[in-house]
């Protein structure tokens, strides 16, 4: 069931008037809320029901185990055993097939040829972030953050919530457990917020990102030997907006759908394609994702102690190729991973070396800028800085988007060539991606200050606002509405 469609608005309602007419009984209105989500992840394929319940049995014994588990081995080796149990699934389902074809090659080289067993495996949906939740949840009780629940319907209901279930944010069981048993009060504030969030996320997914994508994107990434390099330089830069604005847009109305019906989630997006370093990218960019791998691998790969030098960069480059990884089972994701983690590595050396020189030369003697001087040091900084992260995250995005490896080498080479007719690459086109872009410069508080504008706006208010932003997003927009990418992960 996807959220820019007339059976999600049906459903959502349904869910909003029975949740709200049960906020004074906390049981029956969780009871509803998880059936709700079992619905709503069965609508694409019920056979995986099964599945979600046994990640979540899983995990609720996985923390029950734990809660009893007296001496810290004892607690070390079921919290093993709860993240292998969660890593098997994930793995089975979404990397059995991409390491039987690299095993196959690899014997093939070696003039092995072997019969494997291969499978045809469908790829749950979401399978990646509730499997997340899943062993954050188990680490956090290990690490003494939180404590497990008694009740196996809070942790159902966590791990499978439906605003967040197929592509995140991944939400922390700290933030969002406590909430469940919190009286749920529904605030004219929460109901701005999330109209607000919801009609952002459609905007982006319906409009940007849909018109992106099938007008440039879409085309280019199927036949690149087709367009000259003008319109390969163009949708390599629109696809980092086109991505963008399609997780975006998906995780603005997971949060504004979790508002409505009374649960704050943390801000999953914070203008990333604003940002004058790959360190800033990655901290704004999926921000539930970028500080679980950072508090739960790189943690992990760091250990006990403080990293620095070398040690530092290393886990910095594993924890990037692990979540290239993550993102997909093919060599175009792993190497995606690689650059990033590589580039991630020489900004910091480059940072660092720079900082020690400036430092080894300065002399008491030394005069300080001029205002205008530092005012000019510090733009061309700004826009250096814009400039590199801005590139090397569109660059890399080839490798994301692209099937396989033989579609990136082709893709490089036509859009190098400088040569060929612009065909795609309309003035229209140009419009939406730079004006997308642009967007992103804007104050960080423009939302909340636009919400505090409606504040005292009444139902009947928000309601036509939504109406009419719904009734132009439809007359303007393509026809249809494609999946939102990260569904795949």
């Amino acid at each position: 069931m996807l959220f820019p469609t007339f059976d999600f608005a049906i459903f959502f309602v349904i869910v909003f008037t029975a949740s709200w007419l049960l906020r004074e009984r906390a049981q029956p209105r969780k009871v509803i809320l998880l059936a709700a989500s079992y619905f709503f992840y069965g609508y694409w394929d019920y056979r995986f029901l099964a599945l979600l319940a046994l990640s979540s049995t899983i995990n609720y014994i996985a923390g029950i185990c734990l809660a009893r588990s007296e001496s810290k081995q004892a607690k070390k080796r079921v919290v093993i055993v709860g993240v292998v149990l969660n890593l098997a699934i994930l793995g089975f389902f979404k990397y059995y097939g991409f390491f039987l074809d690299s095993l196959t090659d690899i014997l093939l080289s070696l003039g092995l040829e072997r019969d494997l067993p291969f499978l045809e495996i469908i790829l749950p949906i979401g399978i990646s972030f509730f499997t997340f939740q899943g062993i954050s949840y188990v680490v956090d009780i290990y690490r003494r953050q939180i404590k497990p629940v008694e009740s196996p319907l809070d942790l159902f209901l966590y791990i499978s919530f439906f605003p967040q279930l197929v592509a995140g944010p991944i939400v922390r069981a700290s933030h969002f457990l406590p909430q469940l048993n919190q009286r749920s009060v529904l605030t004219n504030s929460a109901v701005v917020f999330g109209f607000l969030l919801i009609i952002s996320g459609l905007f982006k997914k319906t409009f940007v990102a849909h018109y992106i994508a099938v007008d440039l994107v879409d085309p280019v990434f199927f036949d690149p030997e087709s367009y000259g390099s003008v319109d390969l330089w163009g949708a390599h830069y629109a696809y980092a907006v086109q991505v963008y604005c399609d997780f975006s847009g998906y995780s603005d109305i997971a949060i504004g759908a979790a508002a409505l019906l009374g649960y704050q989630f943390k801000k999953n997006f914070d203008r990333p394609l604003a940002a004058t370093s790959l360190v800033v990218l990655w901290q704004r960019w999926h921000i539930s994702l970028s500080t679980w791998l950072r508090d739960y691998l790189y943690r992990a790969l760091r250990g006990p102690k403080r990293d620095s030098g070398w040690r530092m960069h290393k886990n910095v480059f594993l924890t990037m190729l692990l979540g290239g990884l993550w993102h997909g089972a093919a060599w175009t994701f792993v190497i995606w991973g690689a650059l990033h983690g590589v580039m991630l590595v020489l900004e910091r050396i480059v940072k660092s070396y720079y900082h020690d020189v400036k430092k080894a030369r300065a002399t008491p003697d030394d005069v300080p800028d001029s205002p205008a001087v530092a005012r000019t040091k510090g733009i061309v900084s700004y826009w250096a800085g814009w400039l590199f992260a801005f590139h090397v995250f569109s660059l890399a995005a080839v490798f994301f988007r692209s099937p396989d490896l033989t579609t990136v080498w082709t893709y490089f080479g036509q859009m190098f060539a400088f040569a060929g007719e612009v065909e795609l690459m309309t003035p229209f086109m140009l419009l939406i991606v730079a004006g997308a872009v642009a967007v992103q410069f804007l104050p960080g508080n423009v939302f909340e200050r636009t919400a505090e504008r409606f504040q005292n706006a009444g139902m009947v208010t928000l309601g036509a606002v939504l109406a009419i932003s719904l009734l132009l997003m439809e007359a303007t927009g393509p026809e249809g509405v494609a999946p939102f990418i990260y569904f795949q992960f």
